[in-house]
């Protein structure tokens, strides 16, 4: 079988995956929606901030899904980007005092811009030798952020603080409550780009390069363009998930975005399922609760015990919650 007709059958299977098995069906979206929508009505300021962590996490594993599951590309390095965007977002709010809304799409474009360059001296590597490259990314970052000449402008060790936006319109609802929706939307239009990403020209070009690289190139995709765009991308996502969470938390320190915040973005989109959207809001459920139940079961093992459960997940279902949707349809 010749390269052309290889990628040619792939290019067939790659194009239906998006259609299929990327999103969830249109009636379990609207049942998903609304529940987003009504819960925080009902419910404490406290569960309405893990609500909105919940979205954030789950923006910037869905990053990491369209590098990982679309590119094939593996990283640890996406908590440097996260906190590009975070201190980008925080600078520009409590130090030029510019609206929180605006500050969201410079991290992003910003962070867009630090990934697609990241991503021209990564091409050359793959594998785990591109995991070790993002994986020094994430440890040099918070070191960066201590840096004297940046101490001005980043608070240095001590960090910054962030002030939590009113809603506007004197819409009646409190701070909390207004960020989650603000979250929400955002979420939901980033998740759209996402969705139609992946099914556009460039969608398939990734997950052809995913699949086969050299056959690919061979069918005259720009390999170099593609992976380099896909890095962009999810970095770009990541920074504006960072500049949300920023402004949820409502304070920022170099050591907040160390790599263990990159292995649990990395955990939770294998939890969720590698190139299943809908599971990133799953992958970050679970690295947002999971640690807590570990936690309440024994405070003193709870590292043994998150590590426990983590494996019964793993065993149970090697590929994510998107397995359990995939039996559950007879697809196997």
């Amino acid at each position: 079988m010749s390269a052309i007709e290889q990628v040619a059958q792939e290019d067939q299977a790659v194009e239906a995956v998006p259609k299929r098995a990327m999103t969830l069906g249109s009636g379990t979206s609207y049942i998903v929606l609304l529940l987003l929508l009504i819960v925080p009505l009902f419910a404490k300021n406290f569960i309405i901030f893990q609500m909105t962590m919940l979205l954030i996490y789950g923006l910037a594993v869905l990053a990491l899904n369209i590098l990982t599951g679309g590119s094939g590309q593996f990283s640890l390095g996406q908590s440097a980007f996260y906190a590009i965007g975070a201190y980008v977002t925080a600078v520009m709010m409590e130090q030029f005092n510019v609206p929180y809304f605006l500050c969201l799409p410079v991290a992003g474009v910003l962070c867009f811009g630090a990934g697609f360059l990241f991503g021209q001296p990564a091409l050359r590597l793959s594998g785990v030798y591109l995991a070790l490259a993002t994986f020094a990314l994430a440890t040099a970052m918070p070191q960066l952020l201590k840096l004297n000449f940046l101490e001005h402008w980043t608070g240095g060790v001590q960090g910054l603080v962030v002030t939590k936006p009113d809603a506007p319109f004197g819409l009646p609802m409190g701070q909390d409550m207004w960020l989650y929706y603000f979250t929400l939307i955002v979420t939901l239009a980033i998740y759209i780009f996402s969705v139609n990403l992946l099914r556009s020209r460039s969608g398939r070009a990734f997950m052809a390069i995913r699949d086969n690289e050299i056959a690919a190139s061979a069918m005259g995709v720009d390999v170099a363009l593609y992976k380099t765009l896909a890095f962009g991308v999810s970095a770009g996502i990541t920074g504006v998930a960072g500049g949300l969470g920023a402004i949820a938390v409502q304070f920022v320190a170099p050591d907040s975005y160390t790599i263990t915040l990159a292995i649990s973005l990395f955990l939770g989109m294998v939890v969720g399922g590698v190139g299943w959207l809908p599971g990133s809001i799953i992958g970050s459920a679970f690295i947002i609760f999971v640690p807590n139940m570990a936690e309440s079961i024994s405070k003193g093992l709870s590292g043994a015990v998150f590590g426990v459960l983590l494996f019964v997940v793993i065993f149970l279902v090697p590929h994510g919650a998107r397995q359990i949707l995939s039996a559950r349809n007879g697809d196997q």
